[in-house]
């Protein structure tokens, strides 16, 4: 039995893993040159195939079509569904669209759900969820908050200007974080906004050091006096912050069991080549510093599937406020674990690991961002050393 998980857990996480292991990773390449083109041709045949085999959408209640999984059920699969970056879109698990799935769960009223979440859930749009901001705006430091939503009549008027907008290039709604109060705690409210609506405006598609890729594609919008109905208002007005709250920490931990799955693969396919290739007269496994780098990422993949566990369990048990730190800690761990596992694994394969004929390089490309995504490492760190000081972290659980 795979640690922390029940039988259950563990039959379903095989399941998969056969799956990703027969369909999927071989697509790959296909989904990655569609993408490029514009085309959906692979992918939809492989969310058909996951739909078939009962796997679509499993984080969901089965009211909804999914599994019922708590955050430990997550762990179990979102860890193999990671193993390529193409393989939560599979089973619509991607993100951002699955947070935005759990908020719409959580904090969305019946007709906000049937207008919103129903379709999401079905995969007839995307969605993004709009909170950072240029500089001066809100970035690490939420309390920067710039975008505004003012009281007219019944309804608000919008302004404001957000970027790193995942997927809201290709999005049908949005979910926009903007200031309705001063109140530091309580100043902040969502509001879902479609994205053709007058006055949100694209202003680019951002360039970034990794290529697009499915609803990887990051976005810079403006909202200009954007009129809103009162049911525009997702969970109430001012509670903005602590609903954001409420979908990062997991959000967090789902994106760290997606990158344990991309750097185990990783740690995998270097086994498979340093046991082949021979250099200076013995394969390249036998060489103590290529072992090094073995051990190396093989326990930093460990500490940090372990830390994600670890949360996953509190979070399971409802206790979000003891997570938090841990959270910080899975995620600052993981996002640095992937980072160092590519770059030994470029290393480990030489000139064929920086070029494009292997996929860690473009993966790593994709990586870097998980240091900076939801927090960067520095606001991370300082989560876990003010938890610790303040004795509310417990290293020995």
């Amino acid at each position: 039995m795979s640690l922390l998980l029940s039988p259950e857990l563990t039959e379903l996480r095989g399941r998969v893993r056969a799956f990703m292991d027969e369909h999927v990773l071989a697509a790959e390449p296909a989904i990655v040159a569609e993408d490029a083109r514009g085309e959906r041709a692979t992918l939809a045949a492989l969310r058909a195939r996951a739909r078939a085999a009962g796997l679509w959408t499993p984080h969901l209640p089965a009211a909804w079509g999914g599994l019922g999984l708590g955050v430990m059920g997550m762990c179990a699969l979102f860890r193999e569904m990671g193993r390529t970056p193409v393989g939560p879109s599979v089973f619509n698990c991607d993100a951002p669209d699955q947070g935005n799935m759990d908020l719409l769960l959580l904090a969305g009223d019946d007709a906000q759900q049937e207008r919103y979440l129903r379709p999401l859930v079905s995969a007839e749009v995307t969605s993004a969820f709009c909170m950072t901001e240029p500089a001066p705006g809100a970035g690490a430091d939420p309390s920067n908050l710039r975008t505004a939503a003012t009281p007219e009549g019944a309804g608000w008027r919008l302004s404001g200007h957000k970027w790193y907008a995942t997927g809201a290039v290709d999005a049908s709604f949005l979910i926009v974080v903007a200031r309705t109060s001063e109140d530091r705690r309580q100043g902040a409210t969502l509001f879902l906004v479609e994205r053709e609506q007058e006055g949100v405006e694209l202003v680019r598609e951002i360039p970034t050091f990794a290529e697009p890729l499915l609803a990887h594609r990051e976005a810079e919008l403006r909202f200009h006096d954007v009129r809103l109905g009162p049911e525009a208002v997702l969970g109430g007005v001012g509670q903005g912050f602590a609903l954001a709250q409420q979908r990062l920490i997991p959000a967090r931990l789902t994106h760290c069991m997606r990158w344990l799955g991309l750097a185990d693969r990783a740690l995998e396919l270097c086994r498979d080549y340093v046991s082949r290739r021979e250099s200076f007269g013995k394969t390249l496994a036998k060489h103590e510093r290529v072992q090094d780098l073995i051990y190396r990422s093989a326990a930093k993949i460990h500490a940090g599937n372990l830390m994600t566990l670890h949360c996953a369990s509190l979070l399971e048990q409802g206790d979000a406020g003891a997570a938090k730190p841990y959270a910080s800690l899975a995620k600052e761990q993981v996002a640095n674990a992937l980072c160092d596992v590519l770059d030994d694994a470029i290393q480990m394969h030489g000139g064929l690991g920086y070029s494009d004929d292997l996929p860690f390089a473009r993966w790593y490309r994709y990586a870097r961002a998980a240091r900076i995504a939801d927090g960067p490492d520095e606001v991370h760190r300082w989560v876990v050393a003010r938890a610790f000081l303040e004795g509310e972290l417990d290293l020995l659980v």
